[in-house]
């Protein structure tokens, strides 16, 4: 299973219709949905807002009052054939007063996906989100071991909370080597990471 390394932007001009791509690497559902709808607004001035994205089983495409099956259907295609999941692909047009027809549409849609995901794909790996809690006194020792871990993020209170992502690999190894410098280690969920 393939997803994308990094979240990008590509933009191409095809008869002066402006078409920007945007790839994500998204974990859920909902977590496409407030992209969409983010960019929908940000892009309140677009034409259309296209997109195509594959979570697991859940697959939903749009093509945001293009002709039917001209914008997020070919999204969709590239990313299916591309073997890809956990991903989001939106396509931002402007209309430049160039009508370019159905066949037109598609290639234009398809092109914007394919360059958005060029040389930027990755394996896709199971894994776990995972929160510790730790005293001041061990941050050096925990830090160290999760050196080559992905942390998402880190609170300072009156303990110190972690979050961070383990492939399913390592998360007993890991957990073995912070058992005695933490105070508390939980699986907050299944998770994809990318490679």
């Amino acid at each position: 299973m393939y997803t994308i390394k990094d979240n990008k932007e590509k933009t191409i001009i095809i008869n002066k219709s402006k078409f920007i791509s945007q790839s994500y690497f998204v974990n859920s559902v909902s977590d496409a949905q407030n992209i969409i709808n983010n960019i929908k607004d940000k892009y309140k001035d677009a034409t259309h807002v296209c997109y195509a994205y594959i979570i697991d089983n859940n697959v939903k495409y749009s093509d945001d009052r293009e002709p039917n099956n001209t914008a997020g259907l070919p999204i969709y295609n590239v990313l299916e054939k591309n073997t890809l999941n956990h991903v989001l692909v939106i396509v931002i047009r402007y209309f430049g007063g160039i009508k370019l027809g159905a066949g037109g549409l598609t290639r234009a849609y398809s092109n914007s996906a394919t360059l958005v995901i060029n040389d930027n794909i990755t394996e896709l790996i199971p894994g776990y989100k995972v929160e510790i809690k730790l005293d001041y006194d061990t941050i050096k020792e925990v830090e160290y071991i999760l050196k080559n871990e992905n942390i998402i993020s880190k609170q300072f209170n009156e303990d110190i909370t972690i979050i961070l992502e383990i492939s399913d690999d390592n998360i007993n190894i890991i957990k073995e080597k912070l058992n005695h410098y933490i105070k508390s280690f939980n699986i907050i969920s299944n998770y994809y990471i990318r490679k």
